[in-house]
């Protein structure tokens, strides 16, 4: 055997890494003896090669038995934690990103939604550098991509505990959020007392990264604590209207077509959360003297708004309910559903005017998405329906409609306890609609209606209907009942 070049190995860098070279060339490097052994065998060098002998191994630094990471536990350690955090991370930019980028429904939040996906993609490369840099660092941009990453994590936590901040609700998210976070501020000590920052051959692409991530947290915060959605108003075209009766010749009875219409004629698409129509008969009696108009302030329940000088003691009941479209129905921007029913009244009614009213209760699309299975009614008398169920003589008999609702913004949905959208219908009540964190499915089978209504949180009421844009719409007509038997056909 020829002889060999002379090797030497440099003393331990802060790692206890050490680099062998022969002939000033980096030729590898090694963490312990049985690594030197490795590399020398290589090289072609025998596996009994006494390393100890200075004509063949020159040693800088220290002697073969040199070795700061023999063990690299606390190496490995730091490479354990920083993959962890990374990936606890990774996922919750995932989880975020994913729903907002594919099922968002303006394009501000899909935006948002593809830049947490992009911020995940970053944090994934910074995988194998975490890898590298706490090893034999062959990436010159290894120790960068962990910064970035590790700054990506500080910037998300913190906006999403700032937004946790604003309703303060404990949710299992929250100890996730302050864990990432404190891992962020642990990893960031670590990476700034090793200075990843030098040597980076592209200052200026790392410089961009920081920058991309400086815009993401304040497009995150702008969308989502003070967004206000810079488009057209809700408009909408209610109408209903009554037909020509239809009469037999020998029936006691007239039909009189009603007919409902109703348009979206705003920019936004909607959610109908709960509709009715209604048609009410009035009754009245007449009066010579004109006293009628001291009767729009009678009383507690008095129509405090509707007064004429020769009617008192007018009177309201209702002759037809029904609703239009149903709870969870969709209603897009210029689409219209138009529905017809028939109104059956005897020739002698006693009605003066006949009145029908068209209601909606409406989200905004943009604001919230409503789970399918609030479509589905339950009848509150039915024991069947389990916890939706209430005595009649306690809560009259209403259709339950009850569901999930989730803002568009998924960094909301992430910081807040679940919202659920309740809406109530009866023939012969007013309807109703809340949206709140109160889940039938978790409360007693017999609690009253009213009694939910009664320990519902009045400032959470109004702040989810602000957040969702909750609105009601209307649409009525007034006519004579002579008016109409004039009209009527055989």
């Amino acid at each position: 055997m020829g002889i060999r070049p002379w090797v030497v190995v440099e003393p331990p860098d802060r790692r206890g890494l050490r680099r062998i070279t022969i002939h000033d060339k980096t030729v590898g490097s090694a963490w312990s003896l049985r690594e030197l052994r490795e590399v020398l065998r290589g090289l072609g060098y025998p596996d009994d090669m006494d390393l100890d002998d200075p004509s063949r191994v020159h040693w800088r630094g220290g002697d073969s038995s040199a070795w700061p990471d023999d063990r690299g536990w606390r190496r490995r350690a730091v490479i354990v934690g920083m993959l962890v955090g990374l990936l606890g991370s990774l996922a919750l930019h995932v989880v975020i990103g994913w729903t907002d980028a594919l099922g968002a429904l303006t394009f501000a939040q899909r935006l948002v939604g593809v830049l947490f996906l992009l911020a995940a993609a970053v944090q994934g490369s910074a995988l194998p550098a975490v890898v590298d840099y706490w090893g034999r660092r062959q990436v010159p941009l290894s120790g960068a991509l962990v910064l970035l990453g590790a700054l990506m994590a500080l910037a998300t936590t913190s906006l999403l505990l700032l937004l946790w901040l604003e309703e303060r609700e404990f949710i299992p998210n929250f100890l996730a959020f302050i864990a990432l976070w404190l891992w962020s501020l642990w990893a960031l000590r670590i990476l700034i007392h090793e200075k990843v920052w030098k040597g980076i051959p592209h200052p200026r692409k790392f410089a961009a990264g920081v920058t991309v991530t400086a815009l993401l947290t304040a497009v995150s915060l702008g969308y989502s604590i003070i967004y206000q959605p810079i488009v057209a108003p809700q408009h909408f075209i209610l109408r209903a209207e009554f037909g020509t009766p239809q009469a037999g010749v020998d029936s006691p009875y007239i039909h009189v077509p009603l007919k409902l219409y109703a348009k979206n004629s705003g920019g936004i698409p909607v959610y109908l959360v709960v509709d009715d129509y209604s048609v009410w008969g009035h009754t009245a009696e007449f009066s010579d003297s004109g006293e009628g108009m001291s009767e729009w302030n009678g009383g507690e329940e008095g129509d405090w708004t509707d007064a004429e000088r020769y009617v008192k003691n007018a009177n309201y009941q209702i002759v037809a309910s029904g609703q239009f479209q149903g709870p969870g129905s969709e209603l897009d921007i210029g689409e219209e559903f138009k529905l017809e029913r028939v109104i059956t009244l005897p020739r002698n009614t006693r009605y003066e005017t006949l009145e029908a009213e068209l209601i909606f209760a409406v989200v905004r699309q943009d604001r919230g998405e409503i789970d399918r299975e609030f479509t589905v009614a339950r009848p509150s008398w039915m024991k069947s329906e389990g916890r939706y169920y209430c005595p009649p003589e306690r809560c009259g008999e209403q259709l339950i409609y009850h569901g999930r609702v989730r803002h568009n913004n998924n960094m909301i949905n992430m910081t807040r306890r679940s919202r659920y959208v309740a809406a109530f219908w009866s023939a012969d009540e007013s309807t109703d609609v809340f949206i709140s964190s109160f889940d039938f499915k978790k409360k007693k089978i017999t609690e009253s209606i009213y009694d939910i209504y009664d320990s519902l949180d009045g400032e959470e009421l109004k702040r989810e209907e602000e957040r969702y844009d909750l609105g009601w719409f209307f649409g009525n007509t007034h006519v004579s009942i002579k008016g109409l038997l004039k009209q009527a056909q055989p």
